[in-house]
């Protein structure tokens, strides 16, 4: 234990012995060594092999600190004096570039000098991508292809995310966000959050700080593959939600949404009363009117003596809402005549009248019955609709398969809106952006999605590392289940051009 705890300060010391040597040859780049820019060995770095999307862990010790990855076989090694696992790597396979992970410099092993060379950026710009405003802002105005360096082309955003077991119900809803423009944007800069002020010992910041690292990867223009492992992502997932979403056990694309929403907000500062970018973006507001049931097993003398007391009068409240859940019509049990169970179908527009103030729905709880109705009293930028299809009770749960018609642009919703909320909403058609769709048995099943990329206003399906474009009136025939539809601005066209 002794000699660990020596050796681990041998590496340190020799990491810190050789910059101090540096330091004191001479002030700034004067005094460096002939070496750094001159290193034999730069035509041994592999690209093709290297991956910076794993956990950033000695491949030996599994520590985090002060790791080093070896450009020529892409493993990770920790350390980088005389007895580190680097150093021993360097020495027993004749691999001599080393880059490190946290502070983004290049070595050469077992030499021990800093390599100083321009053509290395290409790794360190994978390793940790950057944005400017000016690249932003242009992001959604041109659909310009890229070539990796493993030779496939890609569009920066439309890039398959690995799917490590059963991960893929996160995978399409990380996807659906990383195509939401000012949420993206927000992500892109890491200046935007990085002042953010949180409690000691407070993980949940990770899942914002892995989120940024997530998106910048997916919109990077110069990656070495055409897809990202969200490996790192997923792993503070497990962590901030306690193991309630796991990569290696299906999950449920709506929950994770909802936890996931929640949780940004809360780690970005946010509160019921604070504002936070994902409240900008998708938070809208609405009324709820509420009228308590008397039991239906009481006399009818009683119910209606009951109707007239205060606490079975109708309830008007005030609350705000990320998404909407709109309510499919139940399956049918019976097949048809022909001997097949036809699938139903319904036009969005017939479950959206949940929200228009007169529909009203019962809402059972373990003691009472409750009529409800909703009318909704602001807009968001980005609406969220999730489709319920899922039904669970005590023994098994149930999948329903109605397809819902839909159109892609041009959904109006002024006439879901309260008489004062219609004259101050200038806006109210929307244009879907993602569509995610849940595909098999309900336990079971898989996730793909489908997204608009705003620079060519062409659609793609995206399913794990599958991307493929896809006509926009193939979209209404899948079981969608979460939906992403953007406030159409003044200045829009009124029509995507891929449609």
């Amino acid at each position: 234990m002794i000699s660990l705890k020596r050796e681990r300060e041998d590496e340190v010391d020799d990491d810190d012995n050789e910059d101090g040597v540096a330091a004191k040859r001479g002030r700034g780049r004067v005094g460096e060594d002939r070496r750094s820019r001159h290193c034999p060995y730069l035509d041994t770095i592999n690209r093709s092999v290297l991956d910076f999307d794993f956990e950033k862990l000695c491949s030996i010790s599994l520590s985090h600190i002060n790791v080093y990855a070896c450009l020529v076989c892409g493993k990770y090694f920790q350390g980088r004096g005389q007895k580190s696992h680097a150093y021993t790597h360097s020495v027993q396979f004749t691999h001599h570039v080393f880059l490190n992970l946290h502070t983004l410099k290049f070595y050469c092993l077992p030499d021990n000098y800093e390599i100083i060379d321009s053509s290395l950026e290409d790794i360190t710009y994978v390793l940790k991508p950057t944005f400017t405003k000016q690249h932003i802002a242009g992001l959604d105005k041109h659909g310009k292809l890229y070539r990796a360096y493993d030779g496939t082309t890609y569009l920066p955003g439309i890039v398959g995310l690995n799917n490590i077991k059963a991960n893929d119900y996160a995978n399409a809803v990380l996807q659906a966000f990383s195509n939401v423009p000012p949420l993206r944007n927000y992500f892109l800069e890491e200046e935007n959050y990085k002042g953010i002020r949180r409690p000691p010992g407070d993980i949940m910041f990770l899942l914002v700080q892995r989120f940024g690292e997530l998106m910048r990867k997916l919109w990077n223009p110069r990656n070495f593959k055409a897809h990202v492992s969200p490996h790192e992502m997923l792993q503070a997932v497990v962590l901030c939600s306690k193991k309630t979403f796991q990569i290696t056990k299906q999950g449920d694309a709506v929950d994770f949404m909802t936890w996931f929403l929640n949780a940004l907000h809360g780690a970005l500062g946010g509160t019921k009363k604070k504002s936070s970018i994902i409240t900008k973006v998708f938070q809208g507001s609405m009324r709820i009117f509420s009228k308590k049931l008397p039991h239906p097993d009481l006399p009818p003398e009683e119910k209606e003596a009951l109707l007239l007391t205060e606490e079975y009068q109708e309830q008007m409240s005030e609350s705000t809402f990320l998404f909407l859940t709109l309510d499919l019509p139940t399956a049918p049990l019976y097949k048809d005549e022909k001997e097949q169970l036809i699938i139903p179908q319904v036009p969005l527009f017939n479950i959206l009248g949940k929200f228009n103030g007169n529909t009203e729905k019962e809402y059972k709880t373990y003691k009472e019955n409750f009529l409800k109705r909703f009318q909704l009293t602001k807009l968001p930028p980005y609406l969220i609709f999730c489709i319920k299809r899922f039904t669970k009770n005590n023994f098994f749960v149930e999948k329903n398969p109605t397809i819902v018609n839909f159109p892609i642009t041009n959904v109006d919703l002024s006439e879901y809106l309260t008489e004062e909320a219609q004259v101050t909403e200038k806006n109210t058609s929307y244009d879907l952006v993602a569509n995610i769709v849940h595909d098999g048995k309900p336990t079971e099943g898989s996730y793909r999605i489908h997204v608009l990329h705003h620079g060519t206003g062409k659609w793609y399906e995206m399913q794990d590392l599958q991307v493929i474009d896809i006509l926009p009136q193939m979209i209404t025939l899948s079981e969608a289940y979460i939906q992403i539809w953007k406030r159409q601005e003044s200045s829009d066209t009124n029509n995507h051009r891929g449609v």
